[in-house]
């Protein structure tokens, strides 16, 4: 029989409490259970009153082979019950964050954002490049402008003389 370590919801309405139970992996959620391991009150301040546990009953079932929940895997390293399946989660997710690195692609949440904030950062520093580039260029021009010419701007070209000519 595969069993797995399970939290059943107690408690009332927005009040949760949770049982930690054993139980037969194809039940439901509240459903028969085999034996109470303990509880867990996520509202309780007292940290040594929000997970109670019965330690040796829960390294019996684990030696079985019981197999958590993530839940209550979270729940068990908290109160410092370190098991196999735990372990081989972390490396499971250790060995998908090398993979996505490799691929370029970010893995969670915070590799996304930094990679969008690595991106807008890169496209800030690209535009402030392209606009001093703007303003070298125009400074630039102003100065070909400014310089004084080979020819003197007073004498008139040769089409304005024959302009006059026409005229008079």
């Amino acid at each position: 029989m595969a069993v797995k370590l399970r939290l059943m919801r107690m408690g009332r309405r927005h009040r949760p409490f949770f049982r930690i139970n054993a139980v037969d992996a194809r039940t439901p959620r509240d459903g028969r259970i085999l034996e109470k391991l303990g509880h867990y009150d996520p509202i309780e301040k007292d940290p040594a009153k929000q997970v109670v546990l019965k330690r040796e009953r829960v390294e019996y079932w684990l030696n079985k082979g019981a197999v958590p929940s993530d839940t209550v895997s979270e729940i068990l390293l908290g109160a410092g019950l370190k098991h196999k399946y735990a372990e081989e989660k972390t490396a499971r997710r250790a060995k998908a964050r090398a993979l996505a690195r490799a691929k370029g692609k970010p893995f969670n949440k915070a590799d996304r954002i930094a990679a969008e904030k690595a991106a807008k950062q890169a496209e800030q520093k690209a535009k402030a490049e392209a606009e001093a580039a703007k303003a070298a260029e125009q400074k630039a021009k102003a100065q070909t402008k400014s310089e004084p010419k080979d020819e003197p701007e007073s004498a008139p070209s040769s089409g304005q003389q024959a302009d006059k000519g026409d005229a008079s």
